[in-house]
């Protein structure tokens, strides 16, 4: 009896973000550097990929050229379908108001806001309401309820970064950058934020691209992605720290 081959895996890997052949090169000459030197990468939808490698690797200079808060040498790069290099300044604005978001180390909310003013602020500006149902789901999920009427300081640093990550999903964009989220927090604190993030992307659906230096953090991931010199050095699927810890140790050699 002959028995058929397993059918092929229907699974399609949709691409929230990449860059092709990116290039971003600083100074002329002797001193020119090349903080990206042809990057080819893609960051999946629906899925949390940390960026990793050496100090001076590229990694935060990839992510801002991604997500539009710089410009390539050479090369593209895309959010979706969009090539970010044919957009002018307004287009560029509205592109990262209403498809990306950010969550960065110092949190960035502002100071005379409460909780949900700075949640609602991306909204706020877009002159959007946004989907009320979405954002009570958020705000459930970082557990903040009880604390959306205090200012930023009277909030912890965790409980403030939990409102920066709600910030970022408010809109529901379609990529989230985040620039060492837990950089300013304790290992405790970290932890509970970075497990917020994985739960806005397996329970969410949210897609996260998160810079990193940290092992334990990177560890939340699927996927990471490692620098060196300004070219992809590899990548792993599935992340311990352990095995993250060994491999930084081996790039770094």
């Amino acid at each position: 009896m002959n028995t058929l081959p397993p059918p092929a895996s229907t699974a399609i890997f949709v691409a929230a973000a990449r860059a092709v052949d990116a290039k971003k090169f600083y100074g002329a000459g002797d001193s020119e550097v090349h903080a990206l030197d042809g990057v080819d990468v893609q960051f999946e939808k629906g899925k949390f990929t940390a960026i990793m490698g050496p100090s001076g690797s590229g990694k935060s200079t990839l992510m801002h050229c991604i997500a539009g808060l710089d410009s390539l040498t050479g090369g593209a790069v895309y959010i979706g379908d969009t090539d970010l290099s044919q957009l002018n300044d307004k287009q560029l604005t509205e592109l990262r108001r209403e498809k990306v978001g950010f969550i960065f180390q110092a949190f960035n909310l502002i100071p005379t806001l409460n909780a949900l003013e700075n949640i609602m602020l991306p909204l706020t500006l877009g002159r959007s309401k946004g989907d009320q149902a979405w954002i009570d789901r958020v705000i459930d999920t970082i557990s903040l309820r009880d604390r959306l009427d205090h200012r930023p300081s009277e909030l912890s640093g965790g409980q403030q970064q939990r409102v920066a990550i709600a910030r970022a999903l408010a809109s529901q964009p379609d990529i989230i950058f985040a620039d060492e989220p837990t950089g300013n927090l304790d290992s405790k604190t970290g932890s509970e934020v970075l497990t917020f993030m994985r739960r806005a992307v397996t329970e969410l659906g949210q897609t996260i691209v998160m810079v990193t230096h940290d092992a334990v953090a990177a560890s939340y991931a699927d996927r990471i992605v490692f620098l060196a010199d300004g070219k992809i050095a590899g990548e792993m699927f599935a992340p311990t720290a352990q095995k993250v810890h060994d491999y930084l140790k081996h790039l770094g050699e």
